[in-house]
């Protein structure tokens, strides 16, 4: 007998999920346990198993699309006949009724943050009630319905942002029967009936302009396999990246393959990038002592290539040449391969290598925090804090992986809390 496949509930108040991507095709026969699709929720994207064995067939709900918890998107059948393409149930397009859009809430506004919704698909609403929030660049806002009614249909999920004019909700004036709820990534982008429209040629033609512009918005969800974000992340990469060079979504495992050789040839820019920022707290004690230590010992008072030598050391394997910049008291040294504390690795004036790492040693300044002090290379600021040492570390994603700059951090910090780690 057939079996129905369901959009399940992965959370306790989830309403809906985004089908990020089907991992079996119309036809295909499959097993108890097999990866059947994948579902993107607000807090994790999760692989859903097949609770029966049989051919997927049936197929009801398109890739990207948003669908209601419970709702039937395909049928595990006993044969693959009566296998069919996705059918989009959006095609019916939006209840009838009056169109809110995303108002202009200043001069130079093009979109606007639909920061929470106030009603719920299906509610009674006043036209002086207060329908959803809106946060620009300036401020937050709360936008009035504008008409008594019932909430017929919700077209924008909260936390996406929205251009300016666009249909938002819309208000009919009698209760619905099938309240719509949709994100504005998977929702059809057509003109409410409530526009009312000339001819059946105008509305044509205007459905298709208006599909043409939407279409090359960047979409509020970036759609991904489980696997595909978790070694991006491990990686350093930007799946935005991918989604701005026009690469199909969703995206899995070999488009990173596809992101790599674009990220060689075109290098992205700095702002486009997200930033690390770790910070480490030890005891300063060691260090002082060692220092001195070393000045007495080993000849070396260079307290420059002393911190020089316990960063390069905190590396992982496989670095290479590299040279470290040291900035105190608005001079800087630049030591290559400083390890040894910088014994035979003399300052290079002429500098032509990029630092691999830049010091800011703030120890005996006024200062007491940083924060977006990158300045090119990864970035370690030194600052005093009563009888302790904070090393804060500034990277780009694409300079070091989180699983990099935590190792690099805590190596670090521990040379600096136990110098003579370094020595052996």
């Amino acid at each position: 007998m057939p079996h129905d496949v369901i959009m399940p509930a992965l959370g306790m108040a989830q309403d809906t999920g985004i089908l990020v991507s089907w991992l079996k095709r119309p036809g295909d026969a499959v097993v108890i346990g097999d990866a059947l699709f994948e579902v993107e929720t607000d807090k994790a994207t999760m692989e859903v198993e097949a609770q029966h064995s049989g051919f997927l067939t049936n197929v009801d709900a398109s890739e990207g699309a948003e669908v209601p918890v419970g709702r039937v998107i395909a049928v595990i059948s006993e044969t693959a006949e009566g296998a069919v393409a996705v059918q989009i149930e959006q095609n019916d397009g939006p209840p009838d009724g009056h169109a809110i859009i995303m108002p202009a809430l200043g001069m130079a506004q093009d979109t606007g943050l639909l920061v929470n919704w106030l009603k719920q698909p299906g509610d009674i609403v006043g036209a002086d009630e207060v329908l959803f929030e809106v946060e620009t660049d300036k401020s937050t806002m709360e936008v009035l319905a504008g008409f008594d009614g019932f909430v017929a249909a919700l077209l924008v999920q909260a936390g996406e942002e929205v251009p300016v004019g666009h249909d938002v909700a819309i208000i009919s004036i009698s209760k619905p029967s099938n309240p719509v709820q949709q994100s504005l990534s998977a929702a059809k982008q057509v003109r409410s009936k409530a526009l009312q429209v000339v001819s059946a040629s105008t509305e044509l033609e205007e459905s298709a302009a208006l599909s043409k512009a939407t279409a090359s918005l960047p979409s509020a969800r970036i759609l991904a396999s489980p696997k595909a974000r978790r070694l991006a992340q491990e990686r350093g990469l930007d799946l935005r990246y991918l989604e701005e060079a026009g690469h199909p979504q969703p995206f899995h495992v070999e488009d990173l393959a596809v992101l790599e050789e674009l990220k060689r040839h075109t290098p992205m820019p700095a702002s486009s990038m997200s930033i690390r920022r770790l910070t480490a707290r030890v005891s300063s004690e060691q260090f002082s002592e060692f220092s001195e230590w070393a000045g007495t010992q080993l000849g070396n008072t260079k307290t420059g290539a002393l911190i020089a030598g316990l960063a390069a050391g905190s590396f992982s394997q496989g670095q290479g040449d590299l040279v470290v910049a040291y900035h105190q008291f608005g001079t800087v040294q630049n030591f290559k391969n400083p390890q040894h504390f910088g014994l035979g690795n003399p300052v290079l004036e002429d500098l032509k290598t990029s630092p691999a790492l830049l010091i800011y040693d703030l120890r005996h300044s006024p200062i007491i925090s940083v924060e977006n002090c990158l300045e090119g290379p990864p970035t370690v600021t030194l600052l005093s804090q009563d009888d302790d040492l904070t090393l804060t570390l500034e990277c780009r994603t694409d300079q070091m992986s989180a699983e990099a700059a935590i190792y690099f951090l805590s190596e670090f910090a521990g040379r600096m809390k136990q110098p003579l780690r370094h020595l052996l």
